[in-house]
């Protein structure tokens, strides 16, 4: 019996010492990622996107730019959203689809994505015949809730909002070493709350609702948050109670605060409900009433036959 006892104890010993090696394997190798990372030149492709626009002929018509999240690709011409689309275009909207990370044309990760290419592709777009260049509503899911709400904070052309899942905060790039702000404008990044370290563990294994709650709280987090009460439009915010990715509906609460201490002038809702992170995409009645009740009724926005369902 203490033989075998000797045996157990040398078995465990070797693998707490291969366990650490391992550990300090990972912890030197994350550390060379992060050390070597080109913080200062922009990716290639830096301020390209992907667009597909669905305006039928006829009149102008207000236009809907749909952004994907960290999916990445050019999320609003997936197939499961073919119908939802088409509703927009039968309730009097044209449709820009706007991939911005993840496509041939594209930067490769979502890293320093610029505000000012997106704005471009908005124009670009208003300039079709079929398009109306004074009425622009952003839609996006996650990540794309956060580059939504992050534009419409610094480009007053845009008119309205609707935000699912969002963020309150710039978080970092989805790079491996995560030193670099999601968004910039002008070629800068945007200011956005860091990757701690205490946070690698909970990366490794996984928990990205973990890794996204210790971002958040950093002291660095409060100059990360997004200034939407510069947003010249009706804002909706869609979260979930029991979001696993991160805390969209405490983030949507927070914003909806900060819009009415700063006396924001325009209307602005949120809508919460049960589920988890995804919960949010089935629930577009209400996001397509919002856009009835209170963007279609705004001068711009006028021209669209949308009606509340």
């Amino acid at each position: 019996m203490p033989r075998v006892v000797a045996v157990l104890l040398k078995s465990m010993k070797w693998l707490v010492i291969s366990v650490l090696v391992l550990l300090a394997l990972a912890a030197g190798w994350t550390g060379y990622v992060v050390a070597s990372f080109d913080t200062t030149t922009l990716p290639p492709r830096h301020g390209q996107v992907d667009v597909v626009l669905e305006a039928p002929d006829g009149a102008p018509r207000p236009l809907i730019v749909g952004l994907g999240g960290a999916e990445g690709g050019n999320g609003w011409q997936r197939k499961r959203w073919t119908k939802q689309r088409q509703r927009f275009i039968d309730q009097g909207y044209a449709f820009l689809s706007l991939g911005y990370f993840g496509l041939p044309n594209t930067p490769e990760k979502l890293d320093r994505i610029a505000l000012d290419g997106v704005s471009r592709a908005i124009r670009e777009a208003q300039a079709t015949p079929n398009v109306a260049d004074d009425c622009v509503i952003l839609i996006g899911g996650s990540k794309g809730a956060e580059l939504a709400l992050a534009l419409a904070s610094h480009d007053a052309s845009i008119d309205a909002v609707v935000a699912l899942a969002p963020s309150d905060t710039v978080f970092p790039a989805h790079t491996d070493a995560m030193t670099t702000a999601s968004w910039s404008l002008d070629g800068e990044p945007l200011p956005f709350a860091p990757m701690p370290w205490a946070a690698t563990w909970d990366l490794l294994r996984g928990d990205i609702g973990a890794v996204m709650e210790r971002i958040l709280a950093q002291p660095e987090a409060d100059a990360a948050r997004l200034p939407v009460e510069r947003i010249r439009g009706p804002v909706l915010l869609v979260s979930s109670n029991r979001d696993e990715m991160w805390p969209a509906q405490r983030m949507a609460e927070r914003m909806m605060a900060r819009l009415d201490a700063a006396k924001f002038a325009h209307a602005h809702e949120h809508l919460a409900v049960e589920g988890s992170h995804t919960a949010v995409v089935d629930h577009f009645d209400a996001v397509e009433d919002f856009l009835a009740r209170r963007v279609a009724t705004l001068p711009q926005c006028s021209g669209t036959t949308a009606s509340a369902p």
